[in-house]
């Protein structure tokens, strides 16, 4: 298709469609030493009782010694102890994050994608009955998954979510592609992809992706700065759409719409103050890219400026905008309306 008439017949970048918001507004640590344990060495920390930090000798006898550096008979606490490093802290510095997976969707659809095999499963004790339960249980066999049942107290204190419905797993860190790889047409399906310029809550980041999965958006790009990581709130509210999603983790939006206009992918940016709105969009079936802000701000000056075309959601009510994972999933819904239809 041209690319100079993407909605209304204006070029590239020119009636005012380029450079205006896109988004909507609106344990174990060291154990302690007993008796005559203070001051020795052994992997411990140490604790001199005599002048200058020295050990104590006995008699001008030299100090004793832990010469295998841990411990003695009849002593305890010379070695410290270090917390067992589980999935649930082991990976948050690598990856995207999305290590520690909770609710019974999200967990389920772990375990069917099979990009990334859990290393844990954990269940709260005494819950009730329920089908997918059961439908965790086997596919957690099926993939050789070890579960564990935990008390309910201890798996409360574990989990990062108000609701974890019972069902923890611990799994790989998702991993980034890079934003060419997103920008390649799959089949005969060209790219469809949305870029969150700075979404803070974990909530909406979820619920957008949740969105995006269900309308077949092929690619997610995030900024590295400012804005909320996959932790296991965004997993919970996204009910296990980020196992199916591509995403590319770029050093800043601007940059990345920049790229994007290389490789001849359409950038429309949503703000609620536009000419054209997302129902004239003629670019909806060539490589696109919806462009959202930050929940009230918006999108920053710099994406608005390298946005191709600005479009904005009709308001029929009083109030002045939509909840931005609302405003990504009409915007999806009429990319997949006009493919369909051209399809």
């Amino acid at each position: 298709m041209n690319r100079r008439n993407p909605s209304s017949g204006g070029s590239r970048g020119s009636g005012g469609q380029r450079g205006r918001s896109g988004g909507p507004r609106d344990a174990g640590g060291p154990s302690r030493g007993s008796g005559g344990q203070r001051g020795r060495s052994g992997g411990g920390s140490q604790r001199g009782t005599g002048t200058g930090g020295g050990r104590r000798s006995r008699g001008g006898d030299e100090p004793r010694k832990n010469e295998s550096g841990g411990r003695r008979s009849g002593q305890r606490g010379t070695t410290p102890m270090r917390p067992p490093q589980t999935a649930a802290g082991a990976s948050r510095q690598s990856g995207l994050g999305g290590d520690q997976v909770e609710g019974r969707q999200a967990v389920r659809e772990l375990l069917m994608a099979g990009t990334r095999r859990p290393r844990e499963i954990l269940f709260a004790a005494d819950m009730d009955p329920a089908p997918i339960l059961d439908e965790i249980v086997e596919l957690a066999d099926d993939s050789k998954v070890p579960i564990r049942e935990m008390a309910r107290s201890k798996f409360e204190a574990l989990a990062r979510t108000d609701a974890p419905q019972g069902v923890v797993a611990f799994a790989p860190p998702l991993q980034s592609v890079s934003l060419d790889q997103l920008s390649r047409s799959t089949g005969t399906v060209p790219p469809f992809l949305m870029v969150l310029d700075g979404v803070t809550d974990p909530r909406n980041l979820g619920s957008i992706l949740r969105v995006a999965e269900c309308a077949g958006v092929t690619g997610i790009v995030l900024p590295k700065h400012r804005a909320a990581r996959i932790t296991a709130s965004v997993t919970k509210s996204a009910a296990g759409a980020v196992e199916h999603l591509q995403i590319a983790q770029v050093a800043g939006i601007a940059g990345a719409l920049a790229r994007l206009a290389e490789l001849k992918v359409w950038t429309i940016g949503l703000d609620m103050v536009a000419d054209s709105t997302v129902f004239d969009l003629k670019v909806a079936t060539d490589p696109v890219a919806l462009v959202l802000g930050a929940e009230g701000s918006g999108l920053s000056r710099l994406a608005r400026e390298r946005c191709d075309v600005v479009a904005r959601i009709p308001l029929a009510g009083n109030l002045a905008s939509l909840n931005v994972s609302t405003a990504a999933a009409v915007a999806c819904y009429e990319v997949v309306r006009r493919r369909t239809e051209s399809s």
